[in-house]
């Protein structure tokens, strides 16, 4: 594979370069018909996913290679976070390869050429693949909540899905949105933003949550119309890890994710009892990972740190994975798996 052969040279790189130029060559191969519906297509929220497999917000932070990674396999993309006004970020450098651990930290801080930007890429795509539009708020905004029902009036129209990112630790105070009170005051804001005909939307919640939490987010999610719950973004919790970047601040994220991620996949499902579609996110790096999580209770999942080190064929790799598992299993479908642990 093309990315083995690169990746010593990538690596070589300072890591934000390194994702720049993986970016420039996706952009070669944006022509590729997105993947087709098989053994693994899935119904959530509405939405017709030819798989179960995307890419998780952060990777195409512009919405710069949606179609790129659709023609790679995956079943969807998420680009962003975007927020109203372009922003430049947290100063580099911002974001480290943790390669003895297999995972990443990163404190971007919501780095973005804002609204105006992305909207005319997604509006000169032919719409064809899922495509999801993460939004967020602006580090210095007066008003974040005015900041997501931005967001989302403005990408309603060329996105499949759109989703409240409230789960980012390196914008000062973002998380408190999951907080009693803030997070019903901004989903009842984005509740009534929405019109008929709008896509639906989602939620991303943060990993690092407390006692009550999970019943709170999810009966204010249900009781303001949210579709699913993403589970979830990365963790500010440090377990024991080897690379020397390990003190590097920020949000930690790849394989010493895995079980906590796991773990608040499997509370949330708990708490919903099905009620709620949920996507798994945080250290799924094979399908086994991927299988485990969708019986566990993800109607989906994402990747993104994982193909730090594996490439983005990994996506079409988990795919064919998931086929075999299924079939092993016994499941006709991704839906009857979902839970079934």
């Amino acid at each position: 594979m093309i990315f083995n052969v690169i990746k010593p040279a990538l690596f070589a790189l300072e890591s934000e370069t390194g994702h720049r130029l993986a970016i420039q060559g996706l952009k070669a191969i944006r022509h590729l018909p997105p993947a087709k519906p098989g053994p693994l297509a899935t119904t959530v929220a509405g939405i017709k996913f030819a798989n179960p497999v995307g890419v998780a917000a952060g990777f195409d932070k512009n919405a710069e290679v949606p179609d790129a990674l659709l023609g790679l396999g995956f079943g969807s993309v998420e680009v962003g976070s975007i927020t109203p006004r372009p922003q430049p970020g947290n100063p580099r450098p911002r974001l480290f390869r943790l390669v003895e651990d297999r995972a990443v930290i990163n404190r971007m801080g919501f780095n973005n050429d804002g609204i105006d930007s992305a909207l005319k890429r997604l509006e000169r795509r032919k719409r064809r693949g899922i495509v999801g539009v993460n939004v967020g708020a602006n580090k210095d905004s007066a008003d974040r909540v005015a900041d997501y029902v931005a967001g989302i009036a403005a990408f309603r129209g060329v996105a499949d899905y759109l989703t409240v990112n409230i789960s980012s630790p390196n914008t000062p105070g973002l998380r408190n949105l999951q907080a009693k009170g803030e997070l019903e005051l901004l989903l009842e804001a984005v509740g009534a933003a929405q019109q008929a005909g709008d896509p639906p939307v989602f939620l991303k919640v943060a990993p690092d949550l407390e006692s009550g939490d999970h019943e709170r987010i999810v009966k204010s999610a249900i009781d303001n119309g949210i579709a699913a719950l993403i589970v979830s973004n990365t963790t500010i919790s440090r377990p024991e890890l080897k690379s020397r970047h390990a003190g590097e601040t920020g949000g930690l994220s790849g394989a010493p994710l895995k079980s906590l991620a796991l773990e608040q996949l499997r509370r949330f499902r708990e708490v919903s009892a099905g009620e709620l579609p949920l996507i798994g996110v945080g250290g799924i790096a094979t399908a086994d990972d991927a299988w485990e999580r969708i019986c566990a209770g993800a109607s989906l999942i994402q990747l993104y740190s994982a193909m730090v080190y594996e490439g983005p064929g990994l996506g079409a790799q988990i795919v064919r994975g998931l086929e075999k598992l299924m079939k092993r299993d016994g499941f006709t479908s991704i839906a009857e798996a979902v839970g079934s642990e």
